[in-house]
């Protein structure tokens, strides 16, 4: 709805982004919150602080499914919130209700991208316990179609700078009237 030449919306109108590891999620996330005055959160590190220990620490002491847990019980919170911009773990997609709660609060925008890209773009893979649990490719294969299925919208990021993939975001997600 337009309002003295703002654009405003009404219930939850989160933007949530989703990719494999290493995708730039969260920096995408946190440089159009910027760019566009939203509030930007990271599922990973509320579910971090939620459990009061790191994503890896939790694989290691508690098991994946404990931190799938975490992952759902932070969009449940997000619910009561308006208009984030929200950078999603890479696994965030492996529970068939993470992707509908996302749908029901807003829209979902995918950033395919090749696996050596991700690879390549990844910063402290140490920390990412996703990797350390199976093939990589296969994992890469396994969640691609997951992150399709899920979103609204698709960004190919392959052979893009950042600076491409932020402006490509910004003017599909502008236009769609959702910044």
């Amino acid at each position: 709805m337009k309002k003295d030449g703002y654009v405003t919306h009404e219930g939850c109108d989160h933007i949530f982004f989703v990719g494999f590891l290493g995708a730039g999620k969260s920096t995408l996330a946190r440089n159009l919150g910027r760019l566009y005055h939203r509030t930007y959160v990271d599922t990973d590190r509320m579910a971090e602080r939620m459990l009061c220990k790191s994503v890896k620490e939790c694989f290691e002491q508690d098991g994946e499914d404990a931190f799938r847990d975490a992952e759902t019980k932070v969009l449940e919170y997000l619910q009561t919130q308006k208009s984030l911009l929200v950078s999603c773990g890479g696994g965030i997609v492996e529970r068939p209700q993470n992707c509908q709660l996302m749908r029901e609060m807003g829209v979902v925008v995918y950033l395919d991208g090749d696996l050596k890209d991700s690879l390549r773009q990844m910063q402290h893979p140490e920390k990412r316990p996703d990797l350390g649990i199976c093939d990589v490719r296969e994992l890469y294969d396994h969640r691609r179609p997951l992150f399709r299925r899920t979103a609204d919208y698709v960004i190919d990021i392959r052979d893009k700078s950042f600076a491409q993939v932020a402006e490509d975001a910004g003017c599909l997600l502008w236009e769609e009237g959702l910044l």
